[in-house]
């Protein structure tokens, strides 16, 4: 049976909906997951000036450190969501904050580039396991829709804090400790969550699951990770052979999934659910939302330490904006589902960011900071506003025995365009740079710190003398590059403010 056509009825779903009270307790520890994971994709952005110096890892090393958790969680998310689904998402979460908490002093202790990279793909592979989990038990704890819409409003309004929190508690430890002590606020936080998600959080799972599938849990692997993979080394590396390899492997693995999927009585994913044009739309505008908005903060941080002197806790602070109107999404979020519908309001989110993109690229050379947090301000409103109805969109789409496998769609979704993000525009930003940055070398100088100063702008400053004319020209081919890349990624909001006033429904909430 064909789970999207024929859901199961009511009366079997072995879902242990716990009484009110007890609901927004159990929705509080959820909420502590996401914050989590939020704080520890902030303060890493923030962390990577200080992870150059420690580290002296490349240019393709930063971009690994920041891609490699999104690779693996990325890639693991369709499997895990599908495991939360057969032995118990309470059960697949608990297990994953056990394996965060380890992962996070293994990357705390990292004493190279290439041991942070694998412990960041650690952490990857055992966040994949928290986010399916807390989506999915929110849509069998709260079956009623406007509940329902709150409830992960909130649900996104913990990521945003976690996100407001992450750069402060950051940047405090940065100015006081070494830089692996911004992974070590993962433990308690972790600790917390295992111990009140064993007293509050509802065990729920598939009553039918059917047949594990070996061969659906490779193939979506081999789909994502390879071609994952191959984008983030296409535009600096041009079409290898290795690259070329990398997305026939991903687009064959991909097909034989799709149709493996169909053929299934009990599929992994049920991948008719991308015919339906509110679900596809959903999905296409919370990618291109998050590829916008992740490429643009990961190397946000860097500017304002790297171009604008900024230190750690200072650009924590000033990264604020974004964050903080974020979480004023949830008051104003009900006001804008009622007068304008869920389409309307999800592309007048994209627009709004789109527009704040579109602006910060004047305001990165103003001189005053007034602007900056203006547009970032915007941007925070915009992108949470879209992707909080985005995510109630799709996981609204699935009946609740399959709510573990949908949500990795929802997480699928964001980190493809976390890693998507990171390596396009990161990619389009060092490529500028290097471009800008190599006009103003001056003949003579010396081969390896001419590289060093090729390689990045934190590396160039790290052999440069700060107040030298070549340390002023890279900042402002740092700058030239960012103005570029963050046009890219406004015109590329703006995309999906059109995907989604034209695919997605606008049924206002009144006339439910």
């Amino acid at each position: 049976m064909t789970w999207s056509s024929s859901p199961a009825p009511p009366a079997v779903l072995p879902v242990q909906r716990p009484p009110d009270r007890r609901r927004w307790a159990a929705l509080a520890v959820l909420g502590a997951a996401v914050l989590l994971l939020a704080i520890d994709g902030t303060v890493l952005s923030l962390a990577v000036p200080a992870l150059i110096e420690a580290l002296a890892p490349s240019a393709e090393q930063v971009l690994w450190v920041g891609d490699s958790y999104s690779l693996a969680l990325a890639g693991s998310l369709v499997l895990m969501g599908n495991l939360a689904d057969r032995f118990g998402r309470k059960r697949v979460l608990l297990v994953g904050s056990v394996a965060f908490g380890l992962a996070s002093l293994v990357a705390a202790f990292s004493t190279s580039a290439e041991m942070l990279i694998v412990a960041r793909l650690l952490l990857g592979m055992a966040g994949a396991t928290l986010m399916p989990s807390t989506l999915s038990l929110i849509r069998n704890m709260f079956p009623d829709d406007a509940e329902r819409t709150r409830a992960i409003a909130i649900w996104s309004m913990a990521f945003g804090a976690g996100s407001a929190i992450g750069p402060l508690v950051g940047g405090v430890l940065l100015e006081h400790f070494w830089w692996g002590s911004v992974f070590l606020i993962n433990v308690p936080v972790m600790v917390l969550v295992l111990v009140s998600g064993l007293i509050l959080l509802p065990e729920s799972r598939d009553p039918d699951p059917g047949r594990f599938d070996i061969a659906s849990a490779a193939l979506s692997m081999g789909a994502i990770v390879p071609i994952v993979y191959a984008i983030t080394h296409v535009v600096a590396s041009g079409l290898t052979p290795l690259i070329v390899v990398c997305s026939v492997i991903g687009l064959g693995s991909g097909v034989l999934f799709v149709r493996r999927q169909r053929r299934l009585t009990d599929p992994m994913l049920d991948v008719d659910l991308f015919r339906r044009p509110a679900f596809s739309g959903a999905v296409g505008a919370n990618v291109i939302a998050i590829f916008a908005l992740s490429g643009l903060m990961f190397f946000f941080s860097q500017y304002l330490q790297f171009a604008r002197g900024f230190t750690p806790l200072q650009a924590g602070l000033a990264e604020l904006p974004a964050t903080i109107a974020s979480v004023v999404v949830v008051v104003l979020i009900g006001f804008l589902l009622d007068r304008l519908g869920r389409g309307r309001a999800i592309a007048l989110g994209m627009a709004m960011g789109a527009a704040g993109l579109g602006l910060i690229a004047v305001a990165e050379v103003a001189k005053g900071y007034l602007w900056l947090a203006v547009c970032l301000a915007l941007i925070g409103f915009g992108v949470g506003l879209a992707t909080t109805l985005t995510g109630d969109a799709i996981v609204s789409a699935a009946p609740p025995d399959k709510a573990g496998a949908v949500s990795a769609i929802t997480e699928t979704a964001q980190e493809l365009g976390v890693v998507l993000g990171i390596a396009v525009l990161g990619s389009l930003l060092s490529g500028t740079y290097r471009r800008a940055v190599g006009q103003a070398i001056p003949a003579g100088l010396d081969p390896e710190t001419e590289a060093r100063v090729r390689d990045s702008l934190g590396s160039a400053l790290s052999v440069l003398d700060p107040g030298s004319a070549l340390a002023d020209a890279a900042r402002e081919a740092f700058v030239t590059a960012m103005q570029s890349t963050t046009v890219v990624a406004a015109v590329c909001t703006f995309g999906a403010a059109v995907v989604a006033w034209c695919l997605i429904p606008s049924v206002r909430e009144a006339d439910r």
